[in-house]
C-alpha cells in the first residue's frame, strides 16, 4: 500500500500528528507495536501549556478538554513550611490546564475512529527502510501477514525504546540520570488545592496535583532503587502529610488506586531528522517531570513537523529541512527549565558530606526565597511553565 506519511507510534504525538495531517489534506497511516489497551493504560503527564491548549482548539479537538480539563492560574512553591502562589495570568497573561494524557489519547483515538483513520495496533517487527532516498517505506507484520507501506516521509513517534531513532546513522543520545525518583499515586479523593503545589522539605520533594475534581495525583521523592512494595498506603500518606503540611491546611486522604516509582532522567537526541525520517516526542527527547514539559514538548514537535509537511506538499521544503534545528532549539530551553526546577526542589541525598548537603539545601531555600520574592523571577518561571512559543 502507499500513503504520504507513515507514522510509527500511536501515543499522543503520533495521534495528534495524524489529526494535523488530516486537517492539511495529507494522507497517513499509523503503526503501533503495543495494543490499544496498553496505549490507553499509560498514566503520564497531566498539565497542558497554553500553547498546547490553543493547538487542540485550532484543530477542533477541545470538546473533551472543555468538559474535563481544569484551568489553573499558577502554581504554589512551598518551603520552610510556607506556601507562595505564582500567579500566571497576572505575570504573563497565560494559564495552564490540567488534563491527563490518558484522557487526551482516548479523545484523539475516538476522533480518529470518526475519521476512519487507519491505525494498526499490535503491529510487529515495524522497520523503516530507505530513509536516505526519496522513496522510503516501512515494513511490519500485521494480523499474521507481511505489510509494506510506501510513503514520502516516515515519522517516528515510537518513544525512547522505539525503532526509529536507532535507524538514524550516527545519532547520539545526550543523557543525564538524576539521583532520585518519583513515587506517584492516584487517589480517589477530592484535591486539597486549587493549583499544583511543589514542595521542598528536608525529607524530600513532594507535589500535589490532580486529574479531576474527584481524583488527586500526588508524588514523593524517593531513591531510584527503592521498591514500591516497601511503601504501604499508610506510609505514603504519612510522608505526604509531613512534606506538604502547613498551618491551617488539610491534605485529604482517600483510596489509592495506582502507585508506582519512576526514575528521573533527561535525554535529547543529537538530531531529529535524517533523510526522510523525522523524530518527535519521546523518540527524540525526555525531560524530568518537574516542569510538566514531556507531553507539551511532543505537541510542540508535531506542530512544527505538521507545518513543515504542509509546506512540503505546497512545494516548499525549507520548513521541513529546518525542523530538527527549530525543535531542538526549543527543546534545550525546555531541558534547562526542567533541570532548574528539578534541582531546586529535590533534596540532594547523593551529596555524601553532611555539611555539603546542608549547604546545598540552604542554597535551594535561597533560590526559592529569591524566586518567590522577585516579580521578575516569578515572571520568568511563569513564562516558561505556561509555555514557550511553538
Amino acid at each position: 500500500m502507499r500513503t504520504q506519511v507513515a507514522i510509527i507510534g500511536a501515543g499522543p504525538a503520533g495521534l495528534l500528528l495524524g489529526h494535523i495531517l488530516h486537517r492539511a489534506g495529507i494522507g497517513f497511516e499509523i503503526l503501533e507495536q503495543r495494543s490499544s489497551e496498553h496505549v490507553l493504560g499509560r498514566i503520564r503527564a497531566g498539565v497542558l501549556e497554553q500553547g498546547s491548549v490553543d493547538i487542540l482548539r485550532e484543530l477542533g479537538l477541545d470538546e473533551d478538554l472543555d468538559a474535563h480539563g481544569l484551568t489553573h492560574h499558577g502554581i504554589y512553591l512551598q518551603f520552610e513550611g510556607e506556601r507562595h502562589h505564582i500567579d500566571f495570568p497576572d505575570l504573563v497573561d497565560r494559564t495552564v490546564t490540567v488534563y491527563g494524557q490518558q484522557a487526551l489519547v482516548r479523545h484523539l483515538l475516538r476522533q480518529h475512529e470518526s475519521l476512519g483513520s487507519d491505525i494498526r495496533f499490535e503491529a510487529q517487527d515495524v522497520t523503516p527502510h530507505a530513509i536516505d532516498t526519496s522513496s522510503p517505506y516501512v515494513t511490519a507484520r500485521y494480523d499474521g501477514e507481511e505489510v509494506r507501506i510506501d510513503c514520502d516521509v516516515v515519522v517516528g513517534t515510537d518513544g525512547y525504546h522505539g525503532v526509529c531513532r536507532p535507524a538514524i546513522p550516527g545519532v547520539r543520545a545526550l543523557e543525564r540520570s538524576y539521583p532520585y525518583a518519583w513515587l506517584g499515586i492516584l487517589a480517589d479523593v477530592t484535591p486539597s488545592t486549587d493549583d499544583l503545589i511543589y514542595a521542598l522539605h528536608p525529607d524530600g520533594f513532594a507535589m500535589h496535583s490532580m486529574r479531576s475534581l474527584e481524583v488527586s495525583r500526588l508524588y514523593l521523592q524517593v531513591d531510584p532503587d527503592e521498591s514500591i512494595d516497601d511503601w504501604s498506603d499508610a506510609r505514603i500518606w504519612e510522608a505526604l502529610q509531613t512534606r506538604l503540611g502547613t498551618d491551617g491546611w488539610t491534605l485529604h486522604e482517600g483510596t489509592i488506586t495506582e502507585k508506582s516509582i519512576t526514575p528521573m532522567r533527561s535525554f535529547v537526541a543529537s538530531t531529529l531528522q535524517h533523510g526522510r525520517l523525522f523524530l518527535a516526542g519521546d523518540a527524540g527527547h525526555i525531560v524530568p517531570p518537574t516542569g510538566a514539559k514531556g507531553l507539551n514538548s511532543a505537541i510542540a514537535d508535531v506542530t512544527l513537523l505538521g507545518r513543515g509537511l504542509a509546506a512540503l506538499y505546497r512545494g516548499d521544503e525549507s520548513p521541513l529541512s529546518d525542523y530538527s534545528r527549530a525543535a531542538l532549539a526549543r527543546q534545550w530551553k525546555v531541558q534547562q527549565f526542567s533541570q532548574w526546577m528539578t534541582e531546586m526542589l529535590h533534596v540532594h541525598r547523593e551529596v555524601a558530606d553532611e555539611a555539603s548537603r546542608a549547604f546545598r539545601y540552604r542554597s535551594q531555600v535561597g533560590q526559592l526565597q529569591y524566586t518567590t520574592g522577585s516579580r521578575n523571577a516569578q515572571a520568568a518561571l511563569a513564562e516558561q511553565y505556561a509555555g514557550l512559543p511553538f
